[in-house]
């Protein structure tokens, strides 16, 4: 019997293809395509951040601060030179560090107002250093630095009075330095001058000597108030009230309004206040409070913006233990979160109006100073070099006791100048088309 069951031809009956197999429950009722078709569609934060209503002034802006915190990082290589400028061979061996993708040669080239180019009159080789422009303002950003540091000072102890125990990471205070106004050598310079305020008891941990509980407002706070007495609106609907724009084109889905409502009536423990002395079992009082954290942090920054990988390093000092994503992309009305630029960015909706900071600080008008340098291009830049040209001539023209040798001399410079300017043209030029070959390669 069983010789006759494993036989050679009960064999070739077993030894069946996969594709005879496929095609022999294909028309069974849980085949694979009606499985692929009964499965429900996923979702998490991620497929909501695709697929949400996006605010393209914030995205335009933030593909703009990409390009200039690409500009400020090629300015801090130069600046580290010994002469104050650096060859682009130099600048093409950083360019992978900076996190520059494009040729180094056609980004330089686009903003004429930041960067000069020129060619060294002894080495020969094509070299880069900042315009005196955009050197004035770097410079001026730092001076505003310094004066602010009673402003910079309150931010400190109102995010340390938020904290659960007073205390902070020095490292994450590190990753925000520019979002809160700090200059990059406050621990040395800034710190040890309010000693009665601050104290470094771990060289990794600032703690906060002492609460001001004058300082125990929030903005949102302020916000109430003006709207309580200018609309004239009723107690409970503005004392635990945030402000919530949507951006343009979003579509509210039905009963979400009456529940926004509620959400808006709903009271919270404020972020300067002790959760162990009102503890919070409600989740929803839990949320609109971590809502209010957030929305404090955020106000205390210069830009009113917090990269989203460096506002995770404050979730346990402050206590929150949700998904941060989650939590901001359902109050899309309060944050938003713009995923252009080199990471996603967390961004205060209430302060900004068609791209720009409703109420601007110092520190902003720099910076946006610097940033209209961006937005210039090459805008002005033959206008200028035709005004240098006619003041030369207007020289040469009111000096008419120099002799022939001076015009020489300046007849020879001026083909130098035009030499080194068309090798730097034609540098450029080779530049982008390598750059544009790359691109259709």
């Amino acid at each position: 019997m069983a010789s006759k069951l494993f036989s050679r031809k009960h064999l070739r009956i077993f030894s069946l293809k996969p594709q005879m197999l496929d095609e022999a429950f294909c028309y069974g009722p849980f085949n694979r395509s009606m499985q692929r078709r009964w499965k429900k569609p996923v979702d998490s934060a991620r497929t909501r951040l695709e697929s949400r209503t996006r605010d393209h002034r914030l995205d335009k802006l933030m593909i703009q601060l990409k390009n200039l915190r690409l500009a400020l990082d090629l300015h801090a290589v130069i600046s580290q030179q010994r002469n104050g400028y650096a060859s682009l061979q130099l600048l093409l061996r950083w360019r992978r560090e900076i996190g520059l993708n494009t040729e180094i040669g056609a980004f330089l080239k686009k903003y004429p107002h930041i960067f000069e180019i020129y060619v060294h009159p002894v080495k020969r080789n094509h070299c880069c250093r900042i315009t005196r422009k955009m050197a004035d303002l770097v410079g001026e950003e730092d001076a505003v630095l310094r004066e602010n540091e009673p402003a910079v000072v309150r931010r400190l102890k109102k995010l340390l009075m938020m904290s659960m125990d007073g205390t902070l990471n020095m490292h994450a205070l590190w990753l925000i330095r520019k979002e809160l106004g700090l200059p990059d050598d406050y621990r040395s310079t800034m710190l040890p001058n309010h000693q009665s305020h601050f104290s470094l008891e771990t060289p990794d941990t600032l703690t906060l000597i002492a609460r001001d509980e004058n300082l125990a407002v929030a903005s949102v706070e302020e916000w109430r108030d003006k709207e309580y007495t200018e609309k004239l609106l009723a107690e409970y609907e503005t004392k635990y009230a945030f402000p919530v724009n949507f951006p343009t084109g979003f579509k509210i889905e039905k009963g979400s309004r009456e529940k926004l409502k509620n959400w808006q009536r709903l009271p919270y423990t404020k972020p300067y206040e002790k959760n162990d002395l009102h503890p919070i079992t409600n989740a929803e009082r839990l949320e609109k409070r971590i809502v209010g954290i957030l929305h404090e942090l955020l106000s205390s920054t210069v830009e009113k913006m917090v990269p989203l990988e460096r506002l995770s390093h404050f979730r346990r000092p402050f206590s929150i233990g949700v998904n941060l994503r989650e939590l901001l992309l359902k109050h899309p009305g309060i944050f938003y979160i713009s995923t252009k630029g080199s990471t996603q960015t967390v961004l205060l909706r209430e302060s900004y109006n068609k791209g720009c900071l409703l109420e601007p600080n110092p520190v902003y008008s720099v910076r946006r100073k610097m940033l209209d340098l961006i937005l210039a291009g090459c805008r002005g830049i033959v206008q200028t070099e035709n005004a240098i040209s006619l003041v030369e001539e207007d020289s040469q023209g009111s000096s008419h006791g120099s002799g022939n040798h001076t015009c020489q001399v300046d007849n020879m410079n001026s083909m130098s100048q035009s030499e080194s300017e068309s090798s730097v043209e034609s540098f450029l030029e080779e530049s982008c088309c390598d750059s544009s070959e790359n691109r259709i390669r």
